[in-house]
């Protein structure tokens, strides 16, 4: 699975990331090749998914059981690799922080990727949940039925989310930072949980720009814990990979896990891909991810040969991170891509 944070790794806007040379990736899906030796539940050529601390992409992985999930029958190996960060992510922050109800309300930023898409199909599986997204226009057509409402990533979502609920919504997810931690406060009603998963906005052009960094930064209203107790609101954080690796909560997340697998053996949900990569694509399918162009989740497949170039196609990257909302509506590269119908 190709995830954001694995462009935040490359461009060193992590904490404490590993030496290079290194091997990317948090999740992979495959077949058993070899067992530890007190390992039970698992045999060789068993179909499996799993989190992996780093070194996912690649053709052999290695990863402590406790990570490892057993993929149902009529889930493909693309799927199983698009299920684990999305739908745990999604999961944990719904109902382990914000305590989904019925009747309740959700705003989610970057509605057409994989977390936003998990986000919305789990909030159907809960009657009248109302969900507000906000994503690039050029995918509303293709998303437009997985939420209620839905604005552009660039227009004033905050009037219109409350010209339709002017008291605001329940929970507010956040993969952006920047001026949006203050808008999304705003809009939280009494009893409302804010949290901030992701600071996709700190990431701008191919290099870690300190003044992109501290220009979200500042933008992030100051958080006075009076004001949180005067208007009974809850702010949060929630990282995943932090609570697998650096927290022990595996046992916690299998539990979620076996949730979820069941939910999908209900067909109440089911991970969205975008398109296949060969490893060899890897640059392209990276430069897909910072131009927002995915709806799902990108998955790089070992077993796929490159898609030859087309001769007008150019194999080069952006540089010109400042004019990174310019490439929002810009499908000139993004119909070579080779998309999963």
């Amino acid at each position: 699975g190709l995830n954001f944070i694995d462009l935040m790794v490359r461009q060193g806007n992590i904490d404490n990331p590993p030496k290079t040379p290194l091997v990317p990736g948090f999740e992979c899906s495959g077949i058993v090749e070899a067992l530890g030796d007190s390992v039970k539940g698992f045999e060789i050529g068993d179909r499996v998914m799993a989190f992996v601390n780093y070194n996912a992409w690649a053709e052999v992985v290695c990863t402590p059981v406790e990570f490892v999930y057993k993929i149902p029958d009529d889930m493909t190996f693309s799927e199983a690799a698009a299920f684990p960060m999305n739908f745990v992510t999604a999961y944990m922050m719904l109902f382990e922080v914000a305590n989904l109800r019925e009747g309740m309300s959700v705003l989610v930023h970057s509605a057409g990727g994989g977390v936003g898409q998990a986000v919305a199909q789990l909030c159907s599986t809960i009657p009248n949940v109302t969900v507000f997204g906000t994503a690039s226009s050029f995918k509303h057509e293709a998303i437009k039925n997985s939420v209620t409402h839905l604005f552009d990533r660039n227009a004033d979502y905050v009037q219109e989310v409350k010209r339709i609920s002017a008291d605001g919504v329940d929970i507010v997810l956040d993969c952006l930072c920047g001026e949006n931690t203050g808008k999304g406060l705003s809009l939280l009603k009494p009893l409302g949980t804010y949290i901030l998963y992701g600071s996709s906005n700190m990431v701008t052009g191919e290099t870690k720009s300190f003044f992109s960094f501290a220009k979200s930064w500042w933008q992030v209203e100051k958080v006075n814990p009076i004001k949180l107790y005067e208007e009974n609101k809850v702010i949060a954080g929630f990282s995943l990979l932090n609570l697998l690796f650096k927290q022990n909560r595996g046992g916690l997340i299998k539990g979620v896990m076996d949730k979820l697998l069941n939910l999908y053996n209900s067909k109440k949900i089911k991970p969205v891909v975008d398109s296949l990569w060969a490893l060899e694509e890897v640059k392209e399918a990276m430069q897909r991810i910072h131009d927002r162009g995915n709806i799902g989740k990108l998955i790089l497949d070992v077993e796929k040969a490159p898609t030859p170039l087309m001769a007008n196609d150019s194999t080069e990257t952006s540089e010109a991170g400042e004019e990174e909302e310019d490439h929002e509506g810009d499908n000139d590269n993004k119909e070579r891509m080779p998309f999963i119908q």
